[in-house]
């Protein structure tokens, strides 16, 4: 069952990510992949946090944290990109994409978790 949960949660985030790609147009620098990251990261912070503070079901928070948010964020996009980038020689732009990505989802994921304690 944790399993069938998971794919269920994973299928919606990774849709849904789909859906975003679609709306937003695309640009030299990989903005779409750096603010689903980002959304994403905030979002299995605070429904984590969520998760503990109002005792949900464990299959909850699987479906949730593990299968929405991990299927909506997207590690192998930001790897593709960011070789995009080494391989165009757009080194600034891949330092400030592999940076800001690791900063801005650790930051956003710590916000999530402490709103989540409010």
């Amino acid at each position: 069952m944790r399993v069938l949960v998971v794919f269920l949660g994973g299928g919606a985030g990774s849709v849904l990510r789909y859906l975003v790609f679609l709306a937003l147009p695309a640009a030299a620098f990989p903005w779409t992949t750096f603010a689903i990251n980002a959304v994403g990261s905030f979002a299995i912070g605070l429904l984590g946090g969520w998760s503990v503070r109002f005792g949900w079901s464990e299959f909850t928070g699987l479906a949730l944290t593990v299968g929405l948010c991990g299927g909506f964020t997207t590690f192998s996009t930001f790897s593709k990109e960011s070789l995009a980038l080494v391989q165009s020689g757009r080194w600034c732009a891949f330092a400030a994409y592999a940076l800001g990505s690791v900063v801005v989802g650790v930051a956003a994921v710590a916000l999530g978790y402490f709103i989540s304690k409010q």
